[in-house]
């Protein structure tokens, strides 16, 4: 009994704790999207150059997914957690030493292989310590420190980069960094043991391996519409704070308060849809998600052809609001859809299509940015195309038998 009642109460700490580790993982990979324009100007980069920089951490991150997971998997979320948030804060220091591109490039590399494994393993924390028809609003909550930190890290990136520089700024996070990474040690821990009820007979069962997950339709549906929505996620949160100082005439001052707005309405929306999601009949959320990919789509072309800053804003925030609703589904159905002995190995391969698409994205944009002149009427059209290739797998996908979640929920 006394297991049972540490696991309600533990279950909110180590909710906490991964939102508060999570937070600081999404301020030091979303400030180089702004310290990119300073660092660009010292080290005389080019649109192409930027590309390559704010690509590079994607390549590790998704690298590391799998592994990540496999080892949460087998060895615990706890260890795997510790690691990553120590070795990512350290690159985070290093960053803000960098001398060239190259420099850049190799330690922002090794920055995403460092926090790839912080996903998965905060994933397998809730498939852990959560029940079924909670996972999405323990997710959500994860998640929406994304949102939060779109509101304070354009905030803090317009006056910092202007008073101590971009290097100082990435120093400082780095030492922040590896304070929690302290506090995560003394009060992260593992339940000794969780308490299930039988598993469904249609559902995968419970030695269920990595081959189990890459068989599984639904989870390749949800790696492409996933992939498909953080091309615009990261295609948007990379260039964005370029665009707005070059095309749309903003200081970074400006640019950081009014990149704000999105992410501050965002916050509420991530909430809002991992509540709902948890209550939505199974097959009706892919369904309700994919018609918020097709807003995704519509508001990306308002924003491309909106005349003020005003409109501009107010469409990025329609984009924001429905990719936040999409991006919740598609990755708490991963760890709802999935035995919890492969939470882990489920969350960060289907978080492997995220972080490739953020991989590709942001060189794209800058080699079409290039292309075209100074042009971003390209970029757009291709961000657009990935919000209906997100629609369409989510429609298009097969279901696994009844589309039940396929374990138990944890008391």
């Amino acid at each position: 009994m006394s297991n049972v009642i540490h696991s309600k109460t533990f279950k909110y700490v180590v909710l906490a704790l991964l939102f508060l580790g999570w937070s600081l993982g999404n301020l030091d990979r979303f400030v180089i999207n702004y310290a990119v324009v300073s660092i660009s100007g010292d080290l005389g980069l080019s649109a192409s150059s930027q590309g390559i920089i704010l690509s590079s951490f994607f390549l590790g991150y998704a690298i590391m997914q799998i592994p990540g997971g496999a080892l949460a998997d087998r060895f615990g979320y706890r260890k795997v957690i510790l690691f990553s948030l120590f070795s990512w804060s350290v690159f985070t220091m290093i960053t803000g030493s960098a001398w060239s591109l190259l420099s850049l490039v190799l330690v922002r590399f090794l920055f995403g292989l460092g926090e790839g494994g912080f996903f998965p393993s905060g994933s397998k924390a809730i498939a852990v310590n959560f029940p079924v028809n909670q996972r999405s609003t323990a997710m959500s909550v994860m998640l929406a420190s994304g949102g939060i930190m779109g509101v304070v890290t354009p905030l803090i990136s317009g006056f910092a980069l202007e008073s101590v520089g971009w290097r100082m700024l990435f120093h400082i996070f780095g030492v922040i960094g590896i304070v929690i990474t302290v506090l995560m040690f003394f009060f992260l821990k593992e339940p000794a043991r969780t308490f299930e009820k039988p598993i469904p007979e249609a559902a995968p069962k419970k030695n269920a391996s990595l081959k189990t997950v890459l068989k599984s339709p639904v989870i390749w549906g949800l790696f492409l519409s996933y992939f498909s929505i953080y091309a615009v996620n990261w295609g948007l949160t990379s260039w964005m704070p370029t665009y707005m100082v070059n095309v749309r005439g903003l200081n970074l001052k400006e640019m950081g308060m009014l990149a704000a707005i999105p992410g501050l309405i965002g916050i509420i929306t991530m909430l809002l849809g991992g509540y709902v999601m948890d209550r939505i009949p199974a097959g009706k959320d892919r369904v309700i998600s994919a018609i918020f990919g097709l807003l995704v789509a519509a508001g990306l072309y308002l924003m491309s052809t909106a005349g003020s800053i005003a409109l501009f804003v107010a469409y990025e925030t329609l984009v924001r609001i429905s990719a936040g609703f999409v991006s919740t589904l598609i990755i708490s159905k991963s760890v709802k859809s999935m035995p919890e002995s492969v939470a882990a190995s489920a969350s960060g391969f289907v978080n492997t299509g995220a972080q490739l698409a953020g991989f590709l994205t942001p060189m794209l944009i800058g080699f079409l940015v290039d292309a075209s002149g100074g042009s971003y009427t390209s970029a757009f059209t291709m961000l657009i195309a990935f919000a209906v290739i997100c629609s369409a797998s989510l429609l298009l996908a097969r279901r696994t038998p009844s589309d039940l979640p396929a374990e138990p929920q944890t008391v």
